[in-house]
């Protein structure tokens, strides 16, 4: 692949709103660029480049895995196709960023790791906000603050009306409010407490869609400690976690999908000293895709790396086989 001038040029595999709301803006307030996008109506991606100033379109995801002027990709697609064409794109040779998550389970996030391991191209899952400084600081405080942190509560819950069609609602497309914005939580948690031993979720389809609109869950640890997390498309858009611990806490509000033109805060007691710490506007995305890249230019594994992934998949997955069975499940 012909790397260009000053950085990576990016193809994008469908045309979905988070490409274009957030993703292409990154990458281009970056040193890098975007080369082509491709979708499976040849008119949609006609119509997307144009609107986004993107040089090339396609009609057809083969064919900008074939275009030789891109060095990676970022797959913005439903949640059921990403492992196939993360697969296609490593098979051609292209770096991948791919949205979280990676998988419709831990068993296949582990063929496409293994997939691109063996075909030597970097792999990162795009969980934008542990790129974020503030995210980077609540662990700073985790690790050298905080002693014995025994619980984790985050939830991530937004209204999605007025679109019955939407892929978030198709069980063939992998989708539900766990899988789109619950993983976050998880996310958050595992990255607090490590993976837990036990799962035990409730949850509900409030829609009759074949996927969960609401769950609520606790991800149990052998000594004790404990997280709740929950997601769900049916109420007002809340995102927050707090961290509890023997000497204190950590609240963040606006924690996952944060503003980028708006300051954003950490508050916390920690030994009786009380904070708030405020952060910069800053775009997260472009965070995002800097890192992606410098690991790509270093050969390292990126943070959120297929590892990661495959943890994140394995609590996933018990947590969906505890809705569906209403008992604890063992994090295999």
């Amino acid at each position: 692949m012909s790397r260009s001038t000053g950085g990576l040029s990016f193809g994008v595999l469908g045309t979905a709103n988070i490409a274009r709301k957030a993703v292409i803006p990154g990458i281009r307030a970056s040193d890098h660029e975007v080369g082509a996008v491709a979708s499976r109506d040849r008119s949609r991606a006609e119509e997307f480049a144009a609107a986004e100033s993107v040089p090339r379109s396609h009609g057809s995801y083969e064919a900008l895995l074939a275009d030789d002027g891109l060095d990676a990709v970022y797959i913005p697609l439903p949640n059921g196709l990403h492992a196939e064409w993360t697969k296609r794109a490593a098979d051609a040779g292209l770096d991948v960023l791919c949205e979280k998550p990676l998988s419709v389970d831990a068993a296949e996030a582990r063929e496409v790791v293994d997939h691109c391991a063996d075909r030597g191209v970097t792999l990162m899952e795009a969980f934008m906000y542990r790129y974020h400084p503030r995210t980077e600081r609540v662990l700073e405080l985790v690790e050298r603050e905080l002693d014995d942190v025994r619980t984790v509560t985050s939830t991530f819950r937004f209204p999605l009306y007025g679109r019955p069609n939407d892929v978030r609602l198709d069980p063939g497309l992998a989708g539900g409010s766990l899988m789109d914005v619950g993983c976050y939580p998880v996310s958050l948690a595992k990255a607090v407490l490590g993976v837990p031993d036990r799962a035990y979720a409730h949850a509900g389809d409030t829609r009759d869609a074949g996927v969960d609109t609401e769950l609520a869950a606790v991800l149990e640890y052998e000594d004790g400690r404990s997280a709740r997390v929950a997601s769900g498309f049916d109420t007002q858009l809340i995102q927050r976690y707090r961290i509890d611990a023997t000497n204190g806490w950590i609240e963040v509000k606006e924690a996952f999908d944060a503003p980028e033109d708006e300051p954003t805060t950490i508050e916390y007691e920690i030994d009786g000293r009380h904070g708030v710490e405020t952060f910069d506007p800053i775009d997260q995305y472009r965070l995002e895709v800097e890192h992606f890249a410098d690991r790509v230019g270093d050969g390292s594994a990126p943070l959120t790396d297929g590892h990661a992934a495959v943890e994140n998949m394995r609590i996933i997955d018990a947590l969906a086989e505890s809705a569906s069975t209403g008992t604890p499940v063992e994090v295999r």
